[in-house]
């Protein structure tokens, strides 16, 4: 049976994009890092790795694969929000948000895209069969 090793993603800076996904996740070094590829895993070993390689491709508008983070509810999606724009991330002006919309929209230091996802609406909905 397969599962999700490794989510990798695509940076100029290795190391600077490293830097922010281990102070914003928490994550750890799973190897020495390379000037060129970096891997990273949860300190406690739970959940998929992120892996950083060295790329030079330009950062998609729209990519067809990001990474979803989740918060709690609402309140910790905003405090979560402010501390990653803290650590690096900028705000994507995303001209398709739902008007109910659960995430938001948020780039790495080198661009790449991802969500920040209250989860609450999904714990107060009862499981589908």
């Amino acid at each position: 049976m397969l599962r999700v090793g490794s989510i990798v993603l695509g940076a100029q800076d290795v190391a600077r994009a490293a830097a922010f996904y281990r102070r914003a996740l928490g994550y750890v070094d799973r190897h020495p890092p390379e000037e060129d590829w970096v891997l990273l895993q949860p300190a406690d070993g739970a959940g998929p790795n992120i892996g950083i390689d060295r790329s030079v491709t330009p950062v998609q508008e729209r990519p067809r694969v990001h990474l979803d983070l989740y918060a709690g509810d609402a309140a910790d999606q905003a405090a979560e929000v402010e501390r990653l724009v803290a650590l690096g991330a900028t705000r994507v002006d995303w001209r398709d948000y739902p008007p109910d919309a659960d995430f938001v929209v948020l780039a790495d230091p080198e661009g790449n895209r991802f969500c920040v996802i209250d989860t609450a609406a999904d714990q107060e909905q009862p499981e589908r069969p």
